[in-house]
């Protein structure tokens, strides 16, 4: 079964992406950062042991030139980031699939191939961030993805990581590195 690697991304346009870097540095500032962040992370994880999927939001994004050609995209699709996400999971064929953000400037090929190899011995695997939330969740889907996945979840607070574990009892969870992502100036530095 091959594995999945789904980048979930918005088509960088100022005012639509990074809103919360851009009251720091300004709008077209933080869409130039992200198109470019996007950009170096798709070079460091491109890699042949995984397929790479893109999940465009919004979903008239997805024949922008801004992405590159060889990648497959698929719409994001209405709802809020559960939604969205658990559509993502559910997408790829058989197999491991793991969904990461693209703000996260130390994501590499090794720490993904650590999230995969994770999934061997557990359900599921989740990259921490430093705020709470998580950069990472993948999932083995040797079982059927939990209805109510995302359920409940405080979205961009502290809880975000807790309350998605909460939406997978009986799940065998591993956790890889600890990771910080970019929503304001100060995590520039």
């Amino acid at each position: 079964m091959r594995r999945t690697l789904i980048v979930m991304v918005k088509e960088p346009r100022a005012g639509r992406v990074k809103t919360r870097l851009g009251r720091d540095i300004g709008m077209v500032a933080a869409a130039w950062w992200f198109r470019h962040q996007l950009r170096a992370l798709l070079r460091r994880i491109a890699d042949p042991r995984w397929d790479l999927v893109l999940a465009v939001a919004p979903d008239t994004g997805l024949n922008s030139t801004v992405w590159p050609a060889h990648l497959p995209r698929m719409p994001q699709g209405r709802g809020d980031l559960g939604h969205r996400m658990a559509r993502a999971l559910r997408h790829p064929p058989a197999g491991p699939v793991c969904v990461i953000g693209a703000d996260i400037p130390d994501i590499t090929a090794p720490r993904i191939a650590e999230a995969f190899a994770a999934l061997g011995h557990h359900d599921a695997v989740f990259g921490p961030a430093l705020d709470g939330g998580y950069w990472l969740i993948g999932l083995r889907r040797v079982r059927a993805i939990p209805p109510r996945l995302f359920a409940g979840v405080r979205w961009s607070t502290s809880h975000a990581l807790a309350d998605t574990i909460a939406t997978l009892p009986q799940h065998r969870i591993a956790h890889v590195a600890t990771l910080r992502d970019v929503d304001t100036a100060a995590d520039l530095k």
